[in-house]
């Protein structure tokens, strides 16, 4: 199947050539669009003297620094526009392993056509490389905050190595996407989880970042966290609602049942 690698930067020039070298060897058929949010450091320079070298790399440059999601968004619109049938995230800092990213594709081809593959770091055979435990508590502290408020049965919804079908991605109301930050990722896991998409995950190993500087803030975070406690809050509702329906008709039921044949027949002839 057509693959595209989508890759968002911001002031990636020491880690984005090693990226790309490594996506062009371990899936050579597939393309890479490199989306750029105007890096003061040469970032988008470095994107297209080796997109004019090589014809499976392409540059999207926007014009300013908006979040992951609006440029996450531009390049699905980009590569759906272009025709591929699958779109993959990717981050450029190294801490995907290109060798993980044909796993995931090879996982998306299989017959049973899943929507969206996850690289996992939380099931069975993933783990990370150089983080501390508090790290690690925090990830993994907030993935079961998010499957306790939305109930996704994904055991790590915030990873942003991932493969989704195009035709998938057709399907989704992608303007409803609220989230600008690292949020995008549990947003888009519950579209695709909400419209009755089919999500598997497979083990990844990710690495701490090679070089540069992280883009995690607290701001990220509380955005993230006031999104998924909204969601949840809002599912809890709808349950609560949809509760309350059922339990109304089961109780009108039961009344109806009770009556005897001669209150149905003075009920029927009003």
């Amino acid at each position: 199947m057509k693959a595209l690698v989508v890759i968002p930067t911001y002031n990636e020039i020491e880690t984005l050539a090693g990226a790309l070298d490594g996506v062009r060897r371990a899936v050579p058929a597939a393309h890479v669009l490199v989306v750029d949010d105007n890096s003061p450091d040469g970032t988008g320079r470095l994107a297209d003297a080796r997109a004019q070298a090589d014809y499976h790399i392409h540059v999207l440059h926007r014009t300013e620094k908006n979040g992951l999601g609006p440029a996450y968004l531009a390049g699905f619109s980009w590569g759906l526009a272009s025709g591929y049938e699958l779109i993959c995230e990717m981050d450029a800092d190294g801490s995907h392993r290109p060798e993980d990213l044909a796993l995931l594709i090879q996982r998306a081809e299989m017959a049973d056509a899943p929507d969206l593959v996850i690289g996992s770091r939380w099931v069975s055979g993933g783990a990370t490389s150089g983080w501390d435990a508090r790290r690690v508590a925090l990830s993994r502290g907030g993935n079961l905050y998010i499957n306790a408020m939305l109930g996704l049965r994904v055991k790590d919804a915030t990873a942003g190595f991932r493969v989704y079908r195009a035709d998938s991605l057709r399907r989704l109301s992608l303007g409803e996407v609220e989230a600008l930050g690292y949020g995008f990722q549990v947003n888009m896991t519950k579209l695709v989880a909400d419209g009755g998409g089919r999500i598997v995950e497979m083990p990844i190993t990710f690495h701490e970042r090679e070089a540069g500087q992280s883009k995690l803030s607290g701001g990220i975070f509380s955005e993230e966290l006031a999104l998924v406690t909204k969601w949840g809050l809002a599912k809890r509702g709808s349950q609560l609602a949809d509760l309350a329906a059922s339990a109304g008709r089961s109780a009108r039921d039961a009344l109806l049942r009770a009556r005897t044949p001669k209150q149905r027949a003075q009920k029927r002839s009003r």
